[in-house]
């Protein structure tokens, strides 16, 4: 389907990515309705694009099912929103696991639950999660996303053939190391060495692609990370023993900075 047009639910607009798909989405015609926790950043940012603003936690269950019901004629969801959830597992509380579980997947999950009944009744729609790289290969001090975004990429690719023949798509888009905006570029590291960045405009055409084309999961990374995750996938093992001792300095940068966030 076209993005010309359509009604865009983006959630995590308040983030370095969503700020992208935001400017990126309403570019090409999209009257967008958005979503983030933090009024402050929300509303410039719903005033700029024209968008209907949302207010909501998705680690609250009532706020997602609130979103669900106010952005109920959405022709597209974009769910976005995330948390780092960096840091070994031992250092979490069990609250900081739920919360982690619940804004990276649970929140996904049960937007597509509610949303898409009237998507399948109109015969159109699409419904784009935006996943990681950390979905496909785990990696030390990430335990914890990479199990939610495991989690996602498995529910979009089971979701997609659920609703196969019912005119409503279902995308993964997995971005890896992204710079200038994001999780990531918000830490101030730099990738460990022999790894690329990609752009947030190139985030941007992927989710754009995946809704246009019906894709289901787009990996937007450069080649070398995109094998070097294919051969995790296949085998983890081998992939423990070549990440030993790679990126230290990298991945201390990264939880530390991220450490708040919990």
């Amino acid at each position: 389907m076209r993005i010309s047009g359509a009604t865009v639910l983006l959630t995590g607009v308040t983030g370095g990515i969503g700020g992208a798909l935001a400017a990126g989405l309403a570019g090409l015609g999209a009257k967008l309705v958005v979503s983030g926790r933090r009024e402050e950043a929300l509303a410039p940012l719903a005033e700029r694009y024209g968008a209907r603003a949302v207010l909501a936690d998705l680690a609250d269950a009532s706020d997602v099912e609130r979103l669900a019901r106010e952005a109920a004629d959405a022709d597209v969801l974009v769910a976005n929103a995330a948390l780092p959830s960096s840091g070994d597992l031992l250092e979490y509380t069990p609250e900081q696991i739920d919360r982690a579980f619940a804004v990276n997947l649970r929140a996904p999950a049960v937007l597509a639950r509610l949303m898409a009944p009237a998507m399948v009744e109109a015969g159109r729609g699409h419904l784009v999660f935006v996943g990681s790289i950390s979905g496909k290969a785990a990696t030390r001090s990430a335990s914890l996303y990479s199990g939610t975004k495991f989690g996602l990429r498995g529910f979009a690719l089971g979701l997609r053939q659920d609703l196969r023949g019912t005119g409503v798509g279902v995308s993964v888009v997995q971005p890896g190391f992204v710079r200038e905006a994001g999780m990531f570029a918000e830490t101030g590291a730099r990738p460990p060495a022999g790894m690329r960045t990609v752009s947030p405009r190139q985030v941007v055409r992927g989710v754009v692609r995946a809704v246009e084309r019906d894709v289901a999961e787009l990996n937007v990374a450069p080649l070398e990370l995109r094998l070097l995750s294919a051969v995790a996938g296949q085998f983890p093992g081998f992939a423990e023993r070549v990440q030993r001792g790679a990126g230290e300095a990298t991945l201390r940068q990264v939880v530390a900075a991220q450490r708040s966030r919990r």
